[in-house]
């Protein structure tokens, strides 16, 4: 079986500073995993690069085997919350249904199977007693799950998220990871962009460590080791001695 998602020698700069060096990795199908390293490590810019948002360099990214322009109806984002304008006139289940909008095809506007399938989404993360509140008026939490929904709504098969649970309550953080976990388990390809290191056994399968450059890609038990970790943190790790590492 193909890649679910292959990387190849991705270099980005901005204005002449090297943000990412020669990366290289891939991503089997149904994988979860997780983005990991120290701040300013390239990670949020690895994925708008994967996805075309930032310029490259240069490097190739293939979604099973096709270019991004190709799969683009099947690739969900959610970018970090703190980058979405929350005062827009938009309400949550509004929001949701713009998810639907990639299989709709040219011209075709949402109707009642649409909207009806968007509230389902609602459901999922719990938020179907909000669909008619203005999306700034939503918790931090709230907010990170509308656009899970809203991904959830496009019918993806890979989905990128960058920082979901930076700012949110533990119940939303809960069911955030329980819906990866499940689309995983169904078969749907999730990177997400992680800082709590303490978590990171728990909620992966996998995990590419970026400084810049590759540290490390794999496995947890492959990658989730004090000398791959140490290179990364360049040996500020005091955090190893609550994650299950191997020395």
């Amino acid at each position: 079986m193909d890649s679910a998602l292959t990387v190849k020698n991705v270099f980005v700069s901005y204005h002449g500073n090297e943000a990412l060096r020669d990366v290289s990795f891939s991503v089997d199908p149904g994988s979860l995993v997780g983005i990991i390293g120290p701040n300013g490590a390239g990670k949020s810019t690895l994925i708008k690069a994967l996805l075309n948002l930032i310029p490259k360099d240069q490097g190739e990214v293939k979604i099973y085997g096709k270019n991004i322009k190709e799969m683009r109806k099947f690739i969900a984002y959610v970018p970090q919350r703190s980058h979405i304008d929350w005062d827009f006139p938009i309400t949550v289940l509004d929001a949701v249904i713009i998810g639907c909008y990639p299989t709709l095809g040219l011209f075709k506007r949402p109707k009642k199977k649409e909207k009806a399938w968007a509230l389902q989404c609602l459901e999922k993360v719990g938020m179907q007693d909000f669909s008619k509140r203005q999306i700034g008026e939503l918790s931090g939490g709230q907010q990170q799950r509308v656009f899970l929904a809203r991904a959830l709504a496009q019918k993806a098969q890979v989905f990128f998220l960058d920082e979901p649970f930076v700012g949110i309550d533990a119940a939303s953080e809960e069911t955030i990871i329980h819906i990866l976990k499940e689309l995983s388990t169904n078969g749907k390809t999730i990177l997400v962009v992680h800082h709590d290191l303490s978590k990171v056994n728990d909620y992966f399968d996998q995990l590419i460590v970026l400084n810049k450059e590759l540290i490390g890609s794999g496995k947890i038990d492959q990658v989730l080791q004090a000398d791959v970790l140490s290179k990364a943190y360049s040996g500020r790790f005091s955090f190893l001695d609550k994650l299950e590492v191997q020395a």
